[in-house]
């Protein structure tokens, strides 16, 4: 079934969520304004009242099923104007039995005194029913996800090339604060060419020891609290494929802080394996399956996103971290080399705008090579689960790779578990800060 809206826009989303963004959100310089204030207090007022009408839960009805649900988060990323008095929201909900519904919001109005005109689930546990596709006359349609072309589902093969924008502002902080932020590196895949550094405080580029990633290290004082953050930089990238490179895949069967050699994962290991003949590429696709049919893609509560393996295995459910995790724990108790790498996805089915955060992937060795694999982008596109077991698209960017990163200056909280978002102390305790990602295609 296909729905139809003309839309007085231009793109918005990535693949992933694939609605439009008002014209004047496109320039990089604009991107943490692409939401829209009044957007989020329409939405979250409609929520809010129908919930106080409803004993505290949500009503919708999906699938002859009457649900009732309790808000997660609003897509601040998503929000979007879609033309006079008509607007665009994205909303995570989650059931009572744990269930995470994506759900579309059309709204009505002016700020204020905005009516929703049209509920739709959009995706379930990161699993979409529809994406959306532009046609020709410059209406938007709902494609079912069987029908989705590569492209549509986030995938661009053989080359890209595109300008990244990495900003962020500090938090205000009274004692001297220090900052660790990722720094791409160029490799056999990207080329990357810094064209913008600017930060407070001083800085300089540091290395971590083992995995030779490049980090800027920041020293700040309260005098730059609330500064921003910018860098930016071109990348030109390949589609990754297996491939051999110089480092010993013996080193990437040792444990790491969150991912154990522990007798749990050698017993999954070998009930998954119990049947399974053949070399290490076999082995590998067992534990690839059954991965995707263990976890779920859910992001709520506290502990998901950290890259916990016991905490994967005993929850079945997270985000990409956990779902790389927990397979990487997996292969190494049975002798398969595996490692980590994190950046960001841009989207395929539009040339600029806003990214909605990291995403991150993972290599195993076998066969003389090593293979990349994406297993949580697998679980939610079941037709591109051969795909990633052995590519990634060239529409990425790594920031690092490995875990536990060593440095110097370290941190006070020690190693880092990886590093994608900075990482900041003040009086040598952690604070939060969550970049804004933007780009723009090249050519």
């Amino acid at each position: 079934m296909k729905y139809f809206f003309t839309l007085l826009i231009i793109t918005c989303s990535s693949a992933l969520y694939g609605v439009p963004e008002a014209a004047s959100c496109t320039s990089l310089e604009t991107i943490p304004n692409v939401v829209t204030n009044d957007i989020k207090a329409g939405i979250e007022r409609h929520i809010r009242e129908l919930s106080e009408s409803n004993d505290g839960f949500f009503p919708i009805t999906f699938e002859d099923k009457e649900m009732k649900l309790k808000l997660v988060r609003v897509h601040m990323e998503y929000l979007a104007n879609l033309g006079p008095r008509r607007h665009f929201a994205c909303v995570d909900l989650a059931s009572e039995d744990g269930n995470v519904y994506d759900v579309d919001f059309f709204l009505a109005g002016d700020p204020g005194s905005m009516t929703v005109t049209e509920t739709t689930v959009h995706k379930l546990n990161g699993r979409p029913y529809y994406l959306w596709e532009q046609q020709d006359d410059g209406t938007w349609i709902h494609v079912e996800a069987t029908d989705a072309s590569r492209e549509l589902l986030g995938v661009v093969e053989g080359e890209d090339a595109f300008s990244f924008v990495y900003q962020a502002t500090l938090p205000e902080f009274k004692e001297n604060a220090r900052m660790w932020i990722p720094i791409p590196s160029s490799d056999t895949f990207q080329t990357i060419k810094m064209t913008n550094i600017d930060v407070p405080g001083t800085h300089e580029i540091i290395k971590d020891e083992e995995f030779g990633n490049q980090i800027l290290f920041v020293e700040l004082t309260p005098e730059d609290s609330g500064q921003p953050i910018l860098l930016q930089f071109d990348v030109q990238r390949q589609e990754k494929k297996m491939h051999a490179d110089s480092t010993v895949p013996e080193l990437f069967l040792a444990p790491e802080n969150l991912v154990p050699n522990s007798k749990k994962f050698h017993e999954i290991a070998k009930e998954v394996l119990i049947d399974k003949n053949g070399g290490d590429l076999v082995k590998a696709r067992a534990l690839y399956d059954h991965t995707i049919d263990t976890m779920r893609y859910a992001k709520f509560g506290t502990e998901y996103g950290k890259g916990d393996a016991n905490f994967a295995c005993d929850s079945a459910r997270g985000n990409c971290t956990d779902y790389h995790s927990y397979f990487i724990a997996l292969s190494r108790t049975v002798g398969i080399p595996a490692r980590f790498a994190i950046g960001a996805a841009v989207p395929s089915g539009r040339d600029d705008g806003g990214i909605s955060g990291y995403h991150c992937w993972a290599e195993f060795y076998a066969e003389g090579k090593w293979w990349p694999i994406d297993i949580s982008e697998a679980d939610k596109y079941t037709s591109l689960s051969t795909y990633y077991f052995g590519h990634n698209p060239a529409n990425r960017v790594e920031f690092s790779h490995g875990r536990d990163l060593v440095v110097n200056p370290m941190p006070e909280s020690g190693p880092i578990n990886f590093l994608a978002y900075p990482l900041l102390e003040v009086g040598g305790k952690p604070v939060k800060v969550k970049p804004q990602f933007g780009f723009q295609r090249i050519g």
